[in-house]
């Protein structure tokens, strides 16, 4: 089936869409009220320039400081609204046509927003001089037209369709000003950006602790800040974060699966529960050029030796499912069942190692510095001994985890055996399947893994409009990499959130947070 493609105008969604209260449309005055909301994030926002973006941590901050032409909805359901643009729609397979609001301004005296700054935002991203690690987000732009000061057209080598989904209301998407990046230099380099345009504004940062955000008294948007002060507060453990907000710390933190069933049982007074379906991948990884683990057989008797069900049941405490992939249920491209069985063989492991003429085997796994994760990493060790693997487990703190396989960052990568990872999705399979090309190997291809066909099915389904096409090519190369041996599926979790009963969370479908949605109760 071919999808249509997608029209978005003004008139059809002046209420701002689903999510977004009438109040929400009055003046900032007299809708925002005195007060400050501290939201929690699991891992630090460290990109001052949008073209370094390098994850959630960020998308969670420019969204409260920044605009798009569209951004995701709060609720349910996954959706967009229009932002930045009157209207943008897609007029053919390889040009999407967009006309700006007018009037919408970048804070401290740099004028209006125009097309001059969506097309230079695009660009940079695109210069490879610019090295930025969002650029496989924007799959096969190559070029935005300018045709007015707030019109413009976005050109594709070929039809990419994850762009609507992945690019235009996240990372990639985040409009900068052209005036201010030249000002200062061709990137942003301070934690305060000379120029805003979102709802909040940047206070202070406390590195390692939090942004101080407050609200933005040049803010043209339809989503006023609700709150004179925003903290963005860095914990990276869960069990930390809930001790926060019981505390009175924090007023809203995903949770640990753990602690799922005490907090529904015994809350904390005056605090609610949501539980939300996840998008995260979680998978143990094997870097394919480690002496240990170049032959295929080892690797994938690490995989049988892998118990995926008890590590559910001991880390997520039964409330998550197995995955069958990195492609999460109800999207495109998600398979029925894994390869190997998500309960392992320890027998098919020894089977393997014994072919392989490998015996003692001892691999060292490394995981973050959470309790999920380290439960989950003793929770291996424990069932491949059965297998007669030796597993030994090295803890990090998240910014020491997220150095382990980056070339740029140093050697380490070459000592490397295996990971626990997670990444975090968005509702298009190729923003999955994008971090294991091999383009990104020594960026966040830490398995080293390297597949042609690989390569040219995650190519070809991001410029495929047939759903039904998109859906198989995707299958495939989750198949590919789990022959491989170089990735054992484990989860894609659930994201269970607490939060103090007089905040109503603004959050993406899978429970992320939308910090520009949050409102009072």
């Amino acid at each position: 089936m071919h999808r249509a493609f997608p029209v978005l105008n003004r008139r059809q969604l002046l209420a701002g869409a689903a999510g977004v209260s009438a109040a929400a449309m009055l003046p900032v005055k007299a809708w925002a009220q005195e007060g400050r909301l501290n939201i929690r994030v699991y891992t630090e926002p460290d990109d001052f320039d949008p073209v370094d973006a390098s994850g959630f941590g960020e998308a969670l901050l420019y969204g409260a400081i920044y605009r798009n032409l569209i951004q995701y909805e709060s609720g349910d359901e996954w959706s967009y609204r229009l932002d930045l643009a009157e209207s943008i729609e897609q007029t053919s397979d390889t040009t999407i046509e967009f006309t700006l609001k007018e009037g919408q301004m970048w804070s401290d005296g740099y004028g209006e927003i125009t097309a001059e700054d969506v097309a230079f935002t695009f660009e940079r991203i695109l210069d490879p001089e610019m090295n930025s690690r969002i650029l496989p987000d924007v799959g096969t732009l190559s070029r935005v037209e300018v045709t007015g000061r707030y019109s413009g057209v976005f050109h594709f080598d070929e039809a990419f369709a994850p762009f609507w989904w992945i690019a235009l209301p996240y990372l990639a998407g985040t409009i900068v000003c052209k005036a201010a990046i030249e000002d200062a230099g061709g990137r942003i380099t301070t934690e305060v950006p000379p120029t805003v345009s979102g709802p909040y504004r940047v206070r202070e940062l406390r590195p390692g602790e939090r942004w101080v955000l407050e609200r933005n008294e040049d803010y043209t948007g339809d989503i006023p800040a609700e709150y004179e002060r925003l903290d963005i507060v860095y914990i990276g453990d869960e069990a930390s974060a809930e001790i926060a907000l019981e505390a009175g710390d924090l007023d809203f933190t995903e949770v640990s699966p753990g602690s799922v069933t005490r907090l529904q049982s015994n809350p904390p007074a005056g605090t609610a529960m949501s539980m939300h379906p996840s998008l995260f991948y979680v998978w143990v990884g094997m870097n394919m050029e480690h002496p240990k683990l170049q032959d295929i057989r080892v690797r994938q008797a690490l995989q049988y030796a892998i118990n995926v069900n008890a590590i559910i049941e001991a880390a997520w405490y039964g409330v998550a499912e197995p995955s069958t992939g990195i492609i999460a249920p109800g999207l495109i491209g998600n398979r029925p069942e894994s390869l190997i069985p998500p309960q392992g063989d320890p027998q098919r492991a020894r089977e393997l190692l014994a072919e392989a003429g490998v015996e003692n085997l001892q691999v060292t796994l490394n995981v973050l510095n959470d309790v999920t994760f380290t439960t989950a990493a003793q929770v291996m060790q424990a069932t491949m001994a059965q297998a007669g693997i030796q597993l030994n487990i090295e803890v990090h703190e998240s910014g020491s985890f997220w150095t382990l396989g980056v070339e740029a960052d140093g050697d380490r990568w070459r000592d490397l055996e295996m990971i626990m990872n997670r990444f975090s999705m968005l509702p298009d399979p190729s923003y999955a399947t994008a971090w294991f090309v091999t383009e990104q190997i020594g960026d966040w291809n830490w398995e080293r893994f390297s597949d042609e066909e690989f390569d040219r099915l995650h190519r070809e389904a991001g410029t495929e409009t047939d759903d039904a096409r998109r859906d198989e090519m995707y299958r495939r190369a989750q198949d590919i990499m789990e022959e491989s041996g170089a990735y054992r599926f484990i989860t894609h979790g659930v994201t269970p959130n607490l939060f103090y009963n007089n905040t109503v969370p603004g959050t993406r479908p899978d429970g992320l947070p939308l910090a520009q949605y949050f409102r009072r109760a």
